[in-house]
């Protein structure tokens, strides 16, 4: 425990050209329908979940519901999931980077659809490049 540099992801991370997430975090009276921060570039995604740029440092394992916005896709992945980290990305246009693990995959009032999980693996399997760099193990580089 506490150990820096492990990699702790099990799930293979892949990029895709042009997604964004808007999110929403949870709170206890807060509208469901208002968006907290719109189109933040994913620099990263996986089956367990997403790293993306935003201009506002999201609280550690705070709840967030988003929206994936993949192009060429006509309609948005909507995903809860919690706030694993959050750090100041210096000298760039997006003051902060997050990561997002997802919740579940099942039919329970808290999870994730199954079908989500479905459409992320075959956009794995239309994005991820052979040999990636940025499999299990491997960490990718911070950026834009």
């Amino acid at each position: 425990m506490g150990e820096k540099g492990i990699e702790r992801r099990i799930c293979q991370r892949f990029k895709i050209p042009g997604a964004t997430v808007s999110y929403r975090k949870e709170k206890l009276l807060s509208s469901k329908t208002k968006i907290d921060e719109e189109f933040c570039p994913v620099l990263d995604l996986s089956r367990g979940g997403v790293r993306f740029l935003t201009q506002k440092p999201l609280k550690f394992k705070s709840k967030v519901t988003l929206q994936l916005s993949i192009p060429g896709e006509r309609i948005p992945l909507d995903l809860k999931g919690r706030v694993r980290w959050s750090t100041f990305n210096a000298g760039k246009s997006y003051k902060y980077q997050a990561g997002v693990q997802f919740s579940p995959y099942g039919l329970e009032k808290k999870q994730n659809f199954p079908q989500t999980l479905t459409k992320i693996v075959a956009l794995e399997q239309k994005f991820i490049e052979p040999g990636n760099p940025d499999g299990p193990g491997k960490a990718s580089e911070f950026g834009a």
